[in-house]
């Protein structure tokens, strides 16, 4: 199953994804006279999600030809961050011995690069990237995102797939001249506004499972700029997902944003891609602050 979060009657609403487009749960809900949530965090958080999933492949679309009337077109959908305020941001640095080799790193061995993003950060598919003013060289990166689903502490690494709501794609961006400056400027230097990015869909471990082959991309302008899968990982998924739950309690709708194969530095008018085998891909455009249009265009 495919969940976005898209605007529809002025209001932010999460929406099941069929192919012929977007049908907000509420109006699912209603229909079949379930008592489900209507926004996607609070469906995580209230344990839903299993049985709206349930539901979703006993149905096999039946509804969706049902309610043709109801259901959003691709071209009409107003897609918004999957939800806004996660408890926290998990990011991996490092996690490709590539990347590493282009950044004239020392390879983690023991644990991973790991920093925490504030969610003011959160921005969603089609916004704009804001390149602050303070920062000369900032660069996106794509990542695979894993969306915690139940509260968990000292999950067992065999058991990682119990504890996830879904998988999605996510940019990750970073003022790379202002870390340069001092490795303990991290958290400033990826904590500005508009410096992560996901979705625009969450799917379901149905979708995605097993992961391994699955080619993840980092594209500027249509270009790819670097690409791994995500087997080459140096800290696997389900070893991440331990590892953390053992460092404090997971929450539901806490993300953790896996690592990149590697990033690519942005420039005003830009726009930036996150693309994963399986996935739709996530977009967005870029936005200087020093450039002379930046408030006629943003």
């Amino acid at each position: 199953m495919k969940l976005a979060s898209v605007l529809s009657g002025g209001i932010e609403q999460a929406a099941v994804v069929y192919p012929e487009g977007a049908i907000p749960v509420s109006v699912l809900a209603d229909y079949v006279g379930a008592d489900w949530n209507a926004e996607l965090f609070e469906i995580i958080g209230s344990g839903q999600l299993g049985a709206i999933a349930r539901w979703f492949n006993s149905d096999q679309g039946m509804t969706a030809i049902k309610l043709q009337d109801k259901v959003i077109p691709f071209s009409e959908i107003k897609y918004l961050p999957l939800y806004r305020r996660p408890s926290k941001i998990i990011g991996v640095g490092l996690n490709y011995p590539e990347h590493i080799l282009n950044l004239s790193e020392k390879q983690p061995e023991i644990y991973p690069g790991t920093f925490i993003k504030p969610y003011t950060t959160i921005i969603g598919y089609g916004d704009s990237i804001f390149i602050p003013s303070m920062s000369e060289r900032t660069t996106v990166e794509a990542e695979l995102g894993i969306i915690i689903g139940k509260e968990a502490r000292n999950v067992d690494e065999e058991n990682w797939t119990d504890i996830i709501a879904g998988f999605t794609c996510i940019i990750d961006v970073t003022a790379e001249d202002i870390l340069s400056l001092n490795p303990r400027f991290l958290t400033l230097a990826k904590g500005f506004d508009s410096f992560f990015s996901f979705g625009p869909f969450m799917l379901t471990p149905d979708e995605v499972l097993p992961l391994g082959d699955q080619r993840i991309s980092t594209a500027i302008n249509g270009k790819v700029c670097a690409e791994n899968i995500v087997s080459n990982m140096i800290f696997p998924p389900s070893r991440l997902v331990s590892l953390y739950s053992k460092v404090f309690s997971l929450l539901p709708g806490d993300i953790i944003s896996t690592g990149t194969p590697g990033a690519a530095v942005i420039r005003h008018g830009d726009s930036a891609e996150a693309k994963i085998d399986g996935f739709s891909a996530l977009r967005n455009y870029i936005v200087d602050e020093k450039s002379e249009s930046y408030g006629s265009d943003a």
